[in-house]
């Protein structure tokens, strides 16, 4: 693929939109299944493999990128985000990629397992994030997640996770089912800043009390300092931010009601 080098162009321009699969037209979908992988030979892969630009993906407003990866025997997909991509934001400083990682450094030491392995590494367009690609079906989304009984506890663990994490940008397309029936948490740029700025649509357990492993769970997060590595992603006034969410869930033992009615996404999905 050629790029076009010291363009004046906005970066998500330079890389062609992947034109995803429609019942009108026949053409084979940049999206490859896979076997479920374990998230250490995920990592290895992403953070070692060699990667290779598929296209531009759709809806994004920041450059984001479907990438192949492979490494010795492994072959996956990835979701890059350069840093050079980023439209720069009002309330956020530059480095939204840094905050991808962060979130799955939260997810992986609440020993949820619901954002998919991420790393920070060089790409082909610099700097920036690299999260595993999930196989789905994006047409599927919270609401219809929600449908199914059997999902909802890793859906209030998506639930408890952006109120610690103090997402900003919770739309029901974040949220995946794989092909595994497993659910993930995607899209993480805009969390963990100092102020209270959460919007998310999962509000359907509101008043009710926070199941005890869950708090279980964040008092193990609170009990020890966080780990070094979260100072890679977020300065510390953030890291500390961070646990002070935690504490107050713990303390309420409540999932939040939203009393305003604002908090929410646009668009929802």
């Amino acid at each position: 693929m050629h790029l076009l080098w010291g363009t004046t162009q906005p970066l998500r321009w330079l890389v062609p939109v992947l034109q995803l699969s429609s019942p009108m037209v026949a053409q084979e979908s940049p999206f490859r299944d896979r076997e479920p992988v374990p998230n250490k030979k995920a990592l290895e892969a992403l953070r070692f493999g060699e990667l290779e630009l598929v296209g531009r993906m759709p809806w994004s407003s920041n450059a984001t990128y479907l990438i192949d990866i492979s490494h010795e025997q492994l072959m996956l997909q990835g979701i890059y985000k350069p840093v050079r991509g980023e439209r720069p934001l009002w309330d956020f400083p530059e480095g939204l990629f840094l905050r991808e990682a962060a979130s799955f450094e939260l997810s992986n030491l609440l020993g949820w397992d619901i954002v998919p392995p991420t790393v920070i590494r060089e790409g082909p367009l610099g700097e920036g994030s690299i999260q595993l690609f999930i196989p789905c079906d994006l047409s599927v989304n919270y609401f219809d997640i929600l449908k199914n009984p059997k999902h909802h506890r890793s859906l209030k663990q998506i639930c408890i996770f952006d109120l610690v994490a103090n997402s900003t940008d919770r739309k029901g397309g974040h949220c995946l089912l794989d092909s595994q029936d497993k659910v993930w948490a995607i899209d993480n740029g805009l969390t963990f800043h100092v102020e209270f700025k959460l919007r998310t649509v999962i509000w359907d357990w509101a008043g009710e009390l926070i199941p005890i492993d869950i708090l279980d769970d964040l008092e193990s997060l609170i009990s020890s300092p966080l780990p070094n590595s979260f100072a890679n992603y977020l300065d510390e006034i953030e890291r500390g931010a961070l646990c002070q969410r935690a504490r107050i869930l713990l303390e309420t033992g409540k999932f939040p009601v939203d009393a305003s009615g604002r908090r929410y996404p646009w668009p929802v999905i």
